[in-house]
């Protein structure tokens, strides 16, 4: 046997003068099994089989079975795993395109993932089984723990087990103080304490605690919580992107969006009604140093109207700092630069100007895109046509003969365009979906230069380009600035943060909250010296108990001190073997 802290003197212990009174066949484990009564709220677990006969036994087994605590977390567990193919293999609802490059390049998997509902894993069969499953099992799990939890709060502290040495954590004096004094003293320490107490005749039962139960339920609660919200997050979600230039605007309907994707209870008309205009966007980087060319700060400047008759109101969007409207929330993404391109007919007439986006490929913004004539073009002997023009831009070019066409910087220090020509058919009249970044040159055919190879050029802002045998020219205006946004509406969000705080709390206060109780007994001895008896039981062995009684008998001590010239025996005692 271990103890924590023992006399050194071996006299007979005082104790044995109230256990007269009592049964002294009590053995340890009844004695600890009454006083550890009801210390938790978790149901008894069933290890039999079905209960009853036929039908309705195996009914109550099966539920007994799916709310315990082993149940849900295995289906906690399964819902994680489960989860990991939507994350490997491209959804529908997020990227359909994805999808079927993924059919492509799998070919052979393609009937497999199908049949197991890959593609649409969030609201596959399995997937959804599991889930309500889980949400079943937890809700059947707290319910009755809940009531169970308000009864013991609405109950009393057990009255004191007969033999109070046979307990975990004990310690004994004898006093000259009544026991009426003693015990009155022990009720106002415990409940200085934050003990709730009740007194009997000849002890006081204490408890403690409480919030380790509480924790527990509140940890449960928290996962409905956090499964409801991501349920009504995945049904009723939306997100797009669009890139807009410096000048133009977006209003936040399902037409003007480049990308768009959504849940499937998704109603149009849950679009927050907003529009917002690109007045300006500004753009830092470091001049120099081994961290020359790292963006420092982007910020985009916008004019925002709520509605179709708000008031415009000027707003700053910067990166993780969202502008918030009316549940959805407009995100900076990114920027690049759009060359403002010019082109005339061989007449001189101008038939096409504006600004194209380039869609950067490295950090220092070389960008690439396509130009597009699909209207307007007449060659010189008055046949319609279409022209096409492979575009390369660098904000900061070396300089000719100083390396590639790549920018050296993300700035505009030193802007060139490179342009290749195309004549003929673009395709855009097909029908089919194009990139508008890229140049279907299938139909096309190249303008030549004198030695017979594709035509292309560098420009300069402000430079022209002329095409040959008389076709027309092109001009490099300027150059304009785009960003992208994304536009977000995650309802539940802020219901599964709070769910995941509630759930960490919780959790907290169920691991490092002990239920404890304790009892103090005071009985006159034969002599007349009142014996006092202190033992403190909790759900588990702690290191923690007997220190706290340790305390606890202190502070009576002081109260009610050993009696004169007697032998001292006090124990406080962990770790009974």
């Amino acid at each position: 046997m271990s103890t924590t802290d023992k006399a050194s003197t071996e006299a007979p212990n005082p104790s044995e003068d109230a256990a007269d009174a009592t049964d002294a066949t009590d053995t340890a484990d009844a004695t600890e099994t009454a006083a550890g009564a009801q210390l938790s709220t978790a149901p008894a677990e069933d290890g039999g089989g079905p209960v009853g006969i036929g039908v309705i036994g195996w009914i109550r087994w099966f539920w007994r079975q799916l709310t315990s605590m082993r149940v849900a977390l295995i289906l906690l567990f399964l819902l994680s795993l489960g989860s990991i193919p939507g994350s490997l293999v491209p959804q529908n609802q997020v990227d359909a395109m994805k999808v079927a490059q993924w059919k492509k390049d799998h070919s052979f998997w393609v009937p497999v993932a199908e049949k197991l509902q890959l593609f649409d894993v969030y609201s596959s069969v399995w997937f959804s089984a599991i889930y309500l499953l889980l949400f079943i099992s937890l809700i059947g799990c707290i319910v009755p723990r809940t009531w169970q939890f308000v009864g013991q709060l609405t109950g009393r502290p057990p009255g004191a087990p007969k033999r109070l040495d046979r307990l975990p954590a004990y310690a004994t004096w004898r006093t000259e103080k009544s026991p009426d004094e003693v015990l009155a003293q022990a009720k106002t320490i415990l409940g200085g304490r934050r003990f709730r107490t009740e007194a009997g005749t000849s002890a006081v039962a204490a408890e403690k605690g409480y919030l380790r139960e509480a924790g527990n339920l509140l940890f449960h609660v928290a996962l409905i919580v956090m499964l409801i919200a991501f349920a009504w997050g995945q049904l009723f979600k939306s997100e797009g992107g669009k890139l807009v230039l410096r000048g133009k605007g977006f209003a936040n309907t399902l037409t003007q969006y480049d990308d768009f994707k959504y849940g499937s209870w998704f109603d149009p008309d849950d679009l927050s009604p907003f529009s917002f205009t690109l007045d300006k966007f500004d753009a830092t980087y470091e001049e120099s140093g081994p961290q020359k060319g790292t963006a420092r700060d982007f910020k985009a400047y916008v004019t925002f109207s709520d509605g179709a008759d708000g008031a415009p109101q000027k707003r700053e969007i910067q990166v993780n700092k969202p502008m918030e409207v009316d549940g959805s929330k407009v995100y900076l993404l990114g920027h690049g630069y759009a060359p403002v391109i010019s082109v005339t007919d061989p007449t001189g007439k101008v038939i096409y100007k504006d600004a194209v986006p380039m869609l950067p490929f490295d950090a220092n913004l070389s960008s690439s895109g396509a130009v597009k004539v699909a209207d307007g073009y007449r060659d010189k002997d008055g046949k319609k046509e279409q022209l096409g023009f492979n575009a390369m831009f660098v904000p900061t070019f070396a300089g000719e003969g100083k390396g590639t066409m790549l920018s050296q910087f993300p700035d505009l220090k030193f802007p060139v365009l490179a342009l290749s020509a195309y004549h003929g058919s673009l395709g855009v009249d097909s029908g089919l979906p194009q990139n508008v970044y890229q140049l279907n040159t299938s139909k096309m055919q190249e303008f030549k230069d004198p030695d017979g190879q594709l035509f292309k050029k560098r420009l300069l802002p402000g430079e022209t380009m002329e095409l040959p045998n008389g076709a027309g020219t092109v001009k490099f205006e300027g150059v304009e600035r785009w960003a992208t946004f994304s536009i977000t509406r995650q309802p539940g969000s802020g219901l599964a943060l709070a769910g995941a705080i509630a759930a960490i709390g919780g959790l907290a206060a169920s691991l490092f909250i002990q239920r404890r109780r304790v009892w103090v007994r005071a009985v006159a001895g034969k002599d007349g010296v009142t014996v006092v008896e202190m033992a403190g039981l909790g759900r588990s062995e702690s290191a923690k108990l007997p220190e706290e009684l340790g305390q606890l008998a202190a502070a009576l001590h002081q109260q009610a001190p050993t009696a004169p010239d007697q032998p001292v025996t006090a124990t406080v005692e962990g770790e009974r073997g």
